[in-house]
């Protein structure tokens, strides 16, 4: 679980979410559902975090902030 979070420190920041031990999963399976990967599939939902923030990093950080309020 949260294999990829460590990369994502800048984005969370962004989208003005702070990472702690109670919310991580919660966190997790935002973006998982967010991306459209079945739960705990860490390579396939970090594959696909990759190709969005490279197409609009900034629709991606907007998606997440409204999905983990």
């Amino acid at each position: 679980m949260t294999c990829y979070f460590r990369h994502l420190k800048g984005i969370f920041n962004e989208a003005g979410i702070e990472i702690t031990n109670e919310n991580k999963k919660e966190v997790d399976r935002i973006i998982h559902t967010l991306m459209g990967v079945d739960y705990k599939n860490c390579p396939e939902v970090w594959r696909e975090i990759k190709k969005r923030i490279a197409d609009d990093k900034e629709a991606f950080v907007s998606t997440l902030k409204k999905a983990s309020r």
